[in-house]
């Protein structure tokens, strides 16, 4: 059976196809394709708290072209959601309205809980071991999203607008930086110890950057060796040497300003990096509702 996501970030515009095998009672989730397109409309929603015509129009095409993609790949079903750049904006229905229009396609506009809950439909803890506990860590454009987890289940949850293009920006006060580390610090620290769990196209670039095995994790120490050597390196010689994408090649700076901090506020030695994120999460929204009979 297939499925297709598509998410809309801060940062990226992102279609995944997955085929998914039954075995049994545990599914396998084989991801067939992923088309990415870096719109950034986080530059209009973050500073001018509007999406501009030219913008919008990028992005009502790039959803046509990915309709097509979604017609010829013939899935059960797909379901379109789109973060923080597009909750914050005030012409974000009117986009909606526009998209629907031309594509057919159904945008759903999902808050932070949402997203940190769509996220967490990948089930990674059932691979968690049970006596450990884990912060999970999702950095985007335009927000973070933290879930503690203990004994194998969600203990508490929370979003923060800190994002790599809010960064970028400057449009992240230090009071931000302050909320999250409280957060952190109540919800964390004084546990057992704690190991990091990393999503986004960011950290799996830096893991991809730091040359390691797949199922092992990242040191806080690696991490930093990273950081340091990406920031003597200059926008253009991210590209050309590190092989960056060129909107990866600024936001993975402040990416890196993020994880650090986290890892730092938790005391957290150790971030694995399964390479899953909310496109993912979305793929498990939909198999589970086709399993449940919702469609």
């Amino acid at each position: 059976m297939k499925f297709a996501a598509i998410d809309i970030g801060s940062n990226a515009v992102r279609l995944l196809l997955t085929r998914v095998y039954e075995n049994g009672n545990r599914p396998f989730f084989k991801k067939e394709a992923l088309i990415r397109m870096p719109l950034r409309l986080g530059d209009d929603a973050f500073v001018r708290r509007r999406i501009s015509e030219a913008k919008a129009e990028m992005l009502v095409s790039t959803l046509l072209g990915f309709k097509h993609l979604i017609d010829a790949y013939q899935p059960l079903a797909y379901l379109a959601c789109a973060t923080s750049a597009m909750r914050e904006v005030e012409n974000g229905a009117e986009i909606v309205q526009k998209i629907y229009a031309r594509s057919g396609i159904r945008l759903h506009i999902i808050d932070g809980a949402e997203e940190a809950e769509m996220i967490y439909a990948n089930h990674f803890e059932e691979r968690l071991e049970k006596d450990k506990s884990y912060l999970y860590v999702d950095v985007g454009g335009g927000s973070t999203e933290l879930t503690f987890f203990s004994g194998g289940r969600s203990a508490a949850s929370a979003s923060f607008n800190i994002g790599t293009v809010r960064i970028l920006e400057n449009l992240v006060p230090e009071e931000r930086w302050r909320e999250m580390k409280k957060w952190i610090k109540k919800s964390v620290v004084n546990r057992q110890k704690v190991y990091g769990i990393g999503s986004g196209g960011n950290i799996n670039k830096l893991f991809e950057l730091a040359r390691q095995k797949e199922g092992k994790p990242l040191s806080y120490k690696k991490l930093r060796e990273i950081f340091q050597m990406v920031v003597a390196y200059s926008y253009e010689e991210r590209i050309k040497i590190l092989d960056l994408k060129p909107d990866r090649a600024d936001v993975i700076v402040p990416a890196l300003r993020i994880y650090l901090s986290v890892m730092k506020w938790g005391g957290i030695s150790k971030i694995y990096v399964p390479q899953i994120g909310l496109a993912d999460g979305i793929i498990h929204v939909l198999y589970e509702r086709y399993k449940r009979g919702e469609g």
